[in-house]
């Protein structure tokens, strides 16, 4: 199927202005694969007639269906192991230690797709319960599709998507099978929650996460879009807070409001707390 220049165009503006995502050439090609089903689903022949419709505003609705179909919603439990072995092995001991008094952590994992990191931060906890005994965790997962959301909060998945990134034991331990597929266990289920939220609105809980997890999410926006981004980002930290990006995103040359964790590779920290801890060094 042939898609003229401003067609892309139009699809790359509509997506743009609803999730700040840029649809880049070199993601472009995949318009007719992912428009394909609500093309068929609607009778809809091409995806140029399909603009056609979009432009002429006479089904509004139609217009957040194809921004939901060209959202990249790829995701799978404990994606990249490695970001959860750097939280495990420094960042949550040390909040163990700070929060000693509270027992209480709250975690936001913005750009959650369907629902796959929360989940597996829910386990991390879940595996050690004598460690967090009496300990509230709060793990919000967010995501600017309101399709991914649904699916994330019904904690259903394929034996293809359980089994990506679990072993045998863990997808037995931590998931019921059902005629539905695959449910996550009440035990994972509790501390998480799930909302509707775009990364470019106020966050959710200002100043109150302890950990922000937004990965493979920025390298989707333009500059302009990406520094508001890290700005809602900064604001949501509490000051002794942490951030983890993707492995191909940083915040260097991005934002001034971040930066790396000397002491932890792989986390960026509020750029005030960077300098309170040089001047107690000093």
């Amino acid at each position: 199927m042939e898609i003229s220049d401003s067609s892309s165009r139009i699809l790359a503006g509509l997506l743009e202005a609803r999730t700040g995502q840029q649809l880049t050439l070199n993601r472009r090609w995949r318009l007719e694969t992912a428009l394909n089903h609500l093309l068929r689903e609607r009778g809809i022949a091409s995806i140029d007639e399909l603009i056609t419709i979009l432009v002429m505003g006479k089904e509004p609705s139609l217009a957040g269906r194809v921004v939901e179909a060209l959202l990249n919603n790829e995701t799978y439990f404990f994606r990249d192991r490695a970001p959860f072995d750097t939280l495990a092995r420094s960042a949550l001991p040390a909040l163990a230690q700070k929060r000693a008094a509270t027992k209480r952590l709250r975690i936001w994992s913005a750009g959650c797709s369907t629902g796959q990191e929360p989940y597996s931060l829910a386990m991390m906890f879940a595996e050690e319960p004598l460690k967090w005994q009496g300990w509230t965790i709060d793990i919000l997962g967010t995501d600017v599709s309101e399709a991914a959301v649904q699916r994330a909060r019904a904690g259903v998945y394929t034996q293809f998507e359980v089994q990506r990134g679990l072993g045998i034991a863990q997808m037995i331990k931590w998931f019921e099978e059902t005629p539905d597929g695959w449910r996550a266990a009440e035990g994972l289920r509790r501390p998480v929650r799930f909302q509707v939220h775009n990364l470019l609105e106020a966050p959710p809980h200002p100043g109150g996460f302890d950990i922000v997890l937004c990965r493979n999410v920025l390298l989707y926006l333009n500059t302009e879009m990406r520094e508001r981004a890290f700005e809602r980002l900064s604001s949501a930290m509490v000051p002794d807070g942490w951030l983890m990006l993707g492995a191909g995103e940083t915040v260097i040359g991005q934002t001034r409001k971040l930066t790396a964790d000397k002491e932890t590779r792989g986390l960026y920290i509020l750029a005030g707390q960077a300098e309170q801890a040089d001047r107690q060094v000093a």
